[in-house]
């Protein structure tokens, strides 16, 4: 037996005031999208807001229905929007905000298994990583350069 060892790296920010300008301004697109939500059964509302390489910004928010799993989360209401509407540009980067009605959320909220296997959908198609910034309501923000670094074992393709 040999051990394999998996690092990722992440970036903290303090919070939104440190981060670049174009970022913040992401992350404030996905604080609105955020607020748009329709969560009445988990009351967990999440936003999320994607910069393409042709400048148009993509916004999502989660979408909930009484017939679980019925519901679609912020960040592939966005990419698949993003995928479907403009199939040939690449994603830059993406920024997402969760927060409950139940408890305050100020720790870094990563985006749930399903929408990693999403983002890396089309992180493989544009053979170029996407930068992914995600945060609760308040607090620090942490930046992934790449899905990789968020799913380090990628189902792709390859083994299809």
């Amino acid at each position: 037996m040999k051990e394999v060892k998996i690092e990722s790296t992440l970036y903290l920010f303090e919070n939104t005031d440190a981060l670049p300008a174009e970022v913040a301004s992401l992350m404030q697109k996905a604080v609105e999208a955020r607020d748009k939500a329709y969560a009445p059964y988990s009351n967990f509302n999440v936003g999320a807001a994607i910069l393409l390489d042709n400048g148009v910004i993509i916004t999502g928010s989660n979408q909930e229905n009484a017939s679980y799993p019925s519901g679609l989360c912020a960040e592939r209401t966005a990419i698949y929007y993003a995928g479907s509407q403009y199939p040939e540009a690449k994603i830059i980067r993406m920024a997402i905000s969760a927060t409950s009605k139940r408890k305050p959320t100020s720790t870094p909220i990563p985006p749930c298994g399903a929408c990693r296997q999403a983002i890396s959908e089309y992180e493989i198609k544009q053979d170029k990583p996407i930068e992914i910034y995600f945060m609760g309501e308040t607090g620090k923000v942490a930046k992934s350069n790449s899905l990789a670094n968020l799913l380090p074992f990628i189902f792709d393709k390859s083994f299809l």
